[in-house]
């Protein structure tokens, strides 16, 4: 929780008033939707992976076992939770002072600071941390500063391409590892992906937020099976901000062609402060018009000195025409935006609600055969 207390200077409980936004992550992901919501988001939770203990801790009392037989000359840590989960099970099975003994000549390198820390909470010290704070360049490191035919350890994250540890195993003599926790699919049952899936391609999320590479594999996973991914995919890179706690998270989106944001430091905090500066920054559009001016963010607007929330059709018009900055919007290309009909009754139906709600005669003005426009 520490990281997000650097926020409380320039927290506003109107900060992110009228976004909805996204979060696929399991694990903290209280402390990420606490954040958002006390400034005003909407927060639509929909973990796309679930972090659980492994089935039996015999798989892990085992390798335990087996790294501290081997004292392996290094050990790779990639993240605090997974050293203090190992550690844990090491205790508990009376195997935590062998494991201190058998690591404590060990040269132990860290993928970043929470692992460090989680190394440093066990009685142990690290000889250095990876350039990027990504596994791969952990294996990078190793593999440029260490002589080939050691033993080496690693306490595997839940998700690790076997390339990565195929390079481990071409240069040196053992390669062990330890998996203290895994990734699992959440529940069938459970429809918050789908609807998750549904409000970003269909205009009822402003943004997403993404804590580890697995979640948004899982994500793009879920949209194929619904036939969603092309649709997922190109809201992402349009009205939909993706945003990734670090480079190791962002890569399969970059994958995709999403370009994400992302912090300069890789840390939850820095996250939600990047989330909030970068919607207010750039995901306000604002407009003056001959009625004064008029601001839309997310799902509400501001307009005549009221702050007014918009139901998804109406959202959908209104931010069509303040687009167009003026111009005039062709009736059919409104109509064709309507969920489920292209009728231009049910447009005109729609567009004197809209009018309705936002109480400000003369703001939308029609364009006799030809469309509408904002009065600006």
């Amino acid at each position: 929780m520490s990281d997000l207390l650097e926020l409380a200077p320039g927290f506003r409980v109107d900060q992110l008033v009228g976004f909805r936004i996204g979060v696929t992550s399991d694990r903290r992901s209280a402390d990420l939707i606490d954040a958002l919501a006390r400034r005003g988001a909407t927060v639509v939770h929909a973990p796309t992976l679930r972090m659980t203990n492994a089935l039996s801790d015999d798989p892990v009392i085992a390798d335990t076992r087996a790294i501290i037989a081997a004292r392996p000359e290094v050990l790779l840590a990639t993240t605090a939770y997974g050293v203090r989960r190992w550690f844990e099970v090491a205790d508990a099975a009376g195997l935590g002072e062998d494991l201190l003994d058998a690591l404590a000549d060990t040269a132990i390198l860290v993928r970043g600071p929470k692992a460090r820390g989680g190394i440093r909470a066990a009685g142990l010290n690290d000889v250095g941390m990876s350039a990027e704070e990504t596994t791969e360049s952990l294996i990078d490191h190793v593999l440029e500063n260490y002589p080939p035919g050691l033993t080496v350890a690693v306490q595997l994250h839940g998700f690790l391409e076997a390339s990565q540890l195929q390079r481990l195993s071409d240069a040196h003599d053992r390669v062990l590892t330890v998996a203290p926790y895994r990734w699992v699919e959440v529940d069938k049952a459970d429809d918050r992906v789908e609807r998750l899936i549904e409000a970003a391609c269909t205009g009822g999320l402003d943004a997403i937020t993404f804590t580890s590479a697995p979640a948004v594999h899982a994500l793009f996973g879920a949209a194929e099976e619904l036939g969603r991914y092309d649709d997922l995919v190109d809201a992402m890179c349009g009205p939909v901000v993706a945003a990734a706690v670090g480079p190791v998270t962002a890569l399969p989106l970059v994958a995709a062609g999403i370009t994400p944001i992302q912090p300069d430091r890789f840390r939850m905090g820095a996250l939600i402060r990047l989330v909030c500066e970068y919607l207010e920054t750039n995901r306000v559009i604002r407009l003056e018009t001959q009625h004064g001016p008029l601001a839309l963010r997310g799902s509400v607007v501001d307009v005549a000195e009221r702050r007014v929330s918009l139901a998804p059709v109406a959202l959908m018009i209104l931010r069509t025409l303040v687009l167009a900055r003026g111009s005039v919007v062709a009736r059919d290309r409104l109509a064709a935006g309507l969920p489920g009909t292209n009728d231009e009754h049910a447009l005109e139906v729609a567009l004197s609600r809209l009018r309705q709600t936002l109480a400000v005669p003369g703001l939308i003005a029609t364009v006799v055969k030809r469309g509408y426009r904002i009065d600006v």
